[in-house]
């Protein structure tokens, strides 16, 4: 018996490590098509399978995450609304740029050394950052409100600071009354939509970080405005994908069943589990798709086989262990609130 014309142990896996990646998009606001995509490279799938699959994957989480951030206040709709226009932009030359790379057999190899070389730089900087500023106070979580909330100026980076002084105009107003240049937007925008188009990624994992240390954008708004923003760069890079082929259907219909529930728990554990702890699971989750990737990456130059087994052991384990960790802190944090809010007998 073969649903989806793949084999159940298959199915079973697909929609196992679609939960995984739902809690990891949810909490995070980056698709996990970071994960997903060198996954498929691993198992074999064409380049332009595997990213356009990857794709589609992060269109469809990204709906369902964004819905429950909707919910809790922490999407910021003008900020996310310019971002899509530089986002389309950069993904329609990201994606030229992969199908030239298939035509002279260079795409797996060059996508995933860009894989290893952003997820391990980005990660190690999110993480040290986080562990720094591990000691500072920090509220527990996001809040309903979060969108509308003025922002400590001492809680925004010294980067964003730095870059929120170049006032060049036009500027704009965003979320916690944070002034920035529209073209600051647009950059990043751009910059991220080549990187999904190029890698078949929603650009969270570079998105989200960058919304937060290069503009100021809190960290509970910044994941959900970026599962906004993905929702139409996951569309229309799917869509531009599907058009060439690039969509299996087979593979993103069991990753997505097994996201739909993984994505709502993930979003509503931004309001409550610690913003610090949320950059640190970030980071270590970056650096771990990082190593992973460079294990397949090693295999496919070398043609030894046990290193591509290792790298994708290790991406599954990469995504179990840190979706576990969100959910392991979300049940202490909500146990330990749950235990504040009753009164101590005399």
């Amino acid at each position: 018996m073969e649903p989806f014309g793949i084999a159940l142990t298959t199915l079973a896996l697909f929609v196992s490590f679609g939960f995984m990646v739902g809690v990891l998009f949810g909490f995070f606001g980056m698709g996990g098509s970071f994960l997903v995509t060198p996954a498929l490279l691993v198992m074999g799938y064409p380049a332009r399978v595997a990213v356009g699959s990857g794709m589609a994957f992060v269109f469809g989480t990204a709906v369902i995450a964004t819905l429950k951030h909707h919910d809790l206040g922490q999407v910021d709709y003008k900020l996310g609304g310019l971002m899509i226009v530089g986002t389309s932009a950069g993904i329609e030359v990201g994606r030229i740029g992969v199908f030239y790379l298939e035509d002279l057999g260079l795409a797996s190899g060059v996508i995933g050394v860009t894989y290893v070389v952003l997820l391990g730089a980005i990660g190690v900087f999110v993480t040290r950052n986080a562990l720094k500023n591990d000691g500072s106070d920090s509220s527990g979580g996001g809040h309903h409100d979060a969108a509308d909330d003025e922002i400590d100026p001492d809680a925004i980076p010294d980067i964003a600071k730095k870059i929120q002084s170049y006032r060049v105009p036009p500027m704009m107003t965003i979320a916690g009354g944070i002034q920035v240049s529209l073209w600051m937007v647009l950059g990043v925008a751009f910059a991220t939509g080549l990187l999904s188009g190029f890698l078949g990624v929603g650009g969270g994992f570079i998105r989200m970080p960058a919304m937060f240390y290069l503009i100021g954008v809190p960290v509970p708004v910044a994941v959900g405005t970026d599962l906004f923003e993905i929702v139409f760069s996951g569309g229309i890079g799917s869509f531009l994908y599907g058009m060439e082929g690039g969509v299996d259907l087979s593979i993103v219909a069991p990753l997505l069943a097994g996201s739909a529930l993984g994505a709502r728990i993930g979003s509503a554990a931004t309001s409550i589990v610690n913003e610090d702890d949320i950059k640190v699971y970030f980071g270590l989750m970056l650096l771990g798709g990082s190593i992973a990737v460079a294990f397949q990456q090693a295999g496919d130059y070398f043609a030894v086989e046990i290193f591509n087994t290792v790298g994708f052991a290790l991406i599954l384990l990469s995504a179990f262990m840190v979706s576990g960790a969100v959910i392991y802190s979300t049940v202490t944090e909500m146990r330990a609130q749950a235990h504040a809010s009753v009164p101590s007998a005399d």
